[in-house]
Parts: C-alpha cells; structure tokens; sequence
C-alpha cells in the first residue's frame, strides 16, 4: 500500500515557472495528493491544467485556502500584501503558508501585517532558480533539483510549518540554507537583482536607437548571453526592484562608476587601464565558477 502523501492539498497562487515547478516536483515525489491553482490568467490556468501541474481551477484564492495543507504564494512580490489579506480569514488553523518572493523584508512585514494570528504558520523562503521563461507551460519538475533555497524562519514560526516546508522543498531536490532577511535582500540585490536591471537597460537602450533593427540582425552570442535575463517577465522584476530599492540604488549608482570610469579610459585611449579593468573581472569570473564547480 503506498504511503500517505504528507500533503494533502496543495493550493498555488500563481501558478507560473516557479509555482508550477514546485507542484510538478512534488507530484514527482509523490508527497502532494492534489493540487488546486488560483491566478490571473484563465488561459494560465487552463494551461496548467492541461498540462498536469494542477488538478484543480480556482479563480478565488480566499476559496481556494479552505483546509489547504500548504500554500505557496508564487506571485509577484507587489501582489503578496493583498493576497495575504484575501486569504488569511479562510485559513484553517493547520494551513502552513510559504512564498517564493525574491525579496523578503517587505514580504515579511507583510505577512505580518496581514496574516495577524496566523504569521506563526508562514514560513518566508525563496528558492534560486529560474529560467528567462514565465507562465505554467514554462514549469518543470526538475528545476529546483541541486539549487539553493533560502528559508527565513521568523522567531514566531512554528516549528510544525518550517518542518513541512523544508521536507517539501527537500522534495524538490533543493539545498536548504538559511538566511537573514536583511542580509538576503542586500546579497540578492547584488547577484540577482543588479543584473536583471543592466539586461533590461541594456537592451532599453538598443531597442531605442533608429536602427535597432538592423543593429540586432547582426548580434552574436556576445549580447544573447548577456541579456538572455531581459527576457523575463517585467511586472515580476518591477515589483522586485522597487521593493528592494533601499539595496539596489547604491548598487546602481556603482555600477554607474564602474562604467564611467570604462568610458573616461575609453576616451583617453588609456588602453592599460582597461585592460586592468577587464582582467580584474576575468579572474574574478574564473574564481567563481571554479568554487561553484566543487
């Protein structure tokens, strides 16, 4: 007789890349029973459906929560205040609560706000992984697999929910690590955030020049790999960015002094500095990906 799933129901609000790899991996795992998806998106959903990442279509999340064993909140970090609100009268006094947001003090001080007695049961996590795809056709179950997720366990958190949702994402085949949610959000913003902005700018700027069109007709692998990111959904990243602007606009204004001085060696003909410039990230680039090799 095969074992009890140890989630009965599981409910995805915001069933896309992320929400919908984390319910595909679990029913890999054969850990969820049924999953129920709640979003924006009818022609999300019925992809969704179709595709097997969920069981169940609901267009009311409030609805959708009732005697939910696990809820991830996979929406755009700007929606969560709101969601959190819909759902937390209808939650039952068992349904552990978790996210996928790529900032976490906001989302935090929000689930504190506005799940009131039931912020014990949240547990704030995000896990890193991705891909420039969105949407639940752009799901799969193996995403998360030998990636880090990051749990932020509050001191109010039960010890009940971060069990479930560390066994759940360890079912996903990810790395648990914890972190700070201040120290979160300024590495983040760093690593993951900053980039997404030069790839968006980056390509802002090009797409804006009279002959973009025949400028890009001639790109190579050289701009490819470094917008690939720009392909990613903006209302994700929008939100994202002004959440975590307090760590990210410093972080601009650096790369902005980084490029100035590039242009001020440019338009010197300093070609020593330049070169200085480029090997010192060259060898910081190999430094990295040799200790992300062990």
């Amino acid at each position: 007789m095969p074992a009890k799933p140890r989630i009965g129901k599981l409910v995805v609000i915001g069933v896309g890349l992320i929400g919908g790899s984390f319910a595909l991996a679990l029913k890999k795992a054969k850990m969820v029973k049924q999953v129920v998806g709640v979003g924006r998106s009818r022609k999300n959903l019925k992809d969704a459906l179709r595709l097997g990442v969920i069981d169940l279509v609901e267009t009311d999340a409030a609805k959708a929560v009732a005697d939910a064993d696990l809820v991830l909140i996979g929406a755009p970090v700007g929606q969560m205040p709101g969601i959190f609100a819909r759902i937390a009268p209808a939650l039952s006094p068992h349904t552990v609560v978790t996210d996928a947001g790529s900032t976490k003090q906001d989302v935090i001080a929000a689930a504190r706000r506005h799940l009131g007695a039931h912020f014990p049961m949240f547990v704030p996590a995000h896990p890193i992984a991705g891909t420039e795809h969105s949407g639940a056709a752009a799901a799969f179950p193996d995403l998360f697999r030998d990636r880090n997720l990051i749990l932020l366990p509050q001191q109010e958190t039960k010890a009940s929910a971060l069990r479930l949702v560390k066994s759940a994402w360890q079912a996903c085949g990810s790395n648990i690590v914890k972190l700070d949610a201040t120290e979160h959000d300024e590495i983040f913003g760093a690593v993951s955030h900053l980039p997404h902005v030069i790839a968006f700018a980056l390509v802002h700027q090009l797409g804006k020049r009279r002959d973009a069109k025949r400028l890009l007709g001639f790109s190579g692998g050289g701009l490819r790999d470094t917008v690939r990111i720009a392909g990613s959904s903006p209302e994700m990243w929008r939100d994202i960015c002004t959440a975590n602007r307090e760590a990210l606009v410093p972080l601009v204004d650096g790369t902005i002094a980084e490029l100035e001085a590039a242009r001020d060696a440019l338009a010197a003909g300093d070609g020593e500095t330049l070169e200085a410039m480029f090997r010192s990230a060259r060898e910081t680039r190999s430094r990295w990906l040799i200790k992300n090799k062990k």
